[in-house]
């Protein structure tokens, strides 16, 4: 990739968008990983207004202090920087005790997922206090292939500025905005369990396993067992997210029933 450009092209997109739409500048979620240290880089160029938060909910204090490293970075070196830190654990225990109480997978994954909405209506509150809009963090293969975010969660955003970069790309415009080494060294985690369980945990497969399977247009016949598994987990997941990745359906009424 040839980086420069496709920084300068993303920095103009986001500062074009922002001032058509009347906008001061952009309010991100920082979680200590490599997408929200690129967006909100990418954010920071533009010299518009960025407002970093941190929302942490019970979480890992690895993630936790390098969010606050990369928001240090980024004051030192941008002008139009600030930050806020909105502790949303007791906010979080609070909504869980007035939940009737369930055990299994299903019922910690409703709960992971109310982590991810709870921060967005964090955002979205700074967002319309100071007229700024929410930069969303997802990557390619998050956001349209695999579908990993949480609807209404972090996919509750007003643009999209790296989600056309799959993560190896992520990585590469990160190495070259010279964003902190321990995050280009972080495993990738969505950070919302409150431990230290990766993506590729919870995923099955890396990142890189996952862009070749998105890329994959072969013969099957000819693929390593491993990377049969890889491609049966990028297929279903493929698949099961769908109603993240296509727009809300709507029942439209005939006209013969007006």
């Amino acid at each position: 990739m040839n980086t420069s450009p496709v920084i300068d092209h993303i920095v103009s997109w986001l500062r074009d968008y922002a001032l058509n739409a009347g906008c001061k500048g952009f309010v991100i979620g920082i979680s200590g990983g490599i997408d929200s240290a690129l967006t909100s880089t990418l954010c920071a160029k533009t010299g518009l207004e960025l407002l970093c938060l941190e929302m942490p909910i019970h979480q890992e204090i690895n993630q936790d202090q390098r969010a606050a490293r990369h928001i240090d970075w980024l004051k030192k070196n941008y002008n139009n920087i600030s930050s806020q830190r909105i502790e949303l654990s007791a906010t979080y225990d609070a909504f869980c005790n007035a939940l009737p109480s369930a055990n299994g997978e299903s019922h910690d994954l409703a709960l992971v997922n109310t982590r991810a909405r709870l921060r967005m209506s964090a955002l979205y509150y700074f967002a319309g206090l100071k007229k700024l809009l929410v930069a969303g963090t997802g990557n390619k293969v998050e956001d349209f292939g695999v579908g990993f975010y949480t609807k209404y969660g972090d996919g509750g955003v007003d643009l999209s500025p790296i989600a056309d970069l799959v993560k190896s790309e992520v990585f590469e415009l990160g190495r070259a905005l010279n964003i902190n080494q321990e995050i280009l060294d972080a495993a990738p985690t969505d950070g919302l369990w409150g431990d230290d369980r990766t993506d590729e945990d919870q995923l099955g497969a890396s990142y890189d396993e996952l862009e070749w399977a998105m890329a994959f247009d072969g013969d099957e016949s000819t693929l390593s067992e491993r990377q049969t598994v890889v491609l049966g987990i990028y297929r279903r997941l493929n698949r099961i997210n769908q109603h993240k990745m296509l727009p809300i359906p709507v029942c439209l009424i005939p006209e013969n029933l007006r």
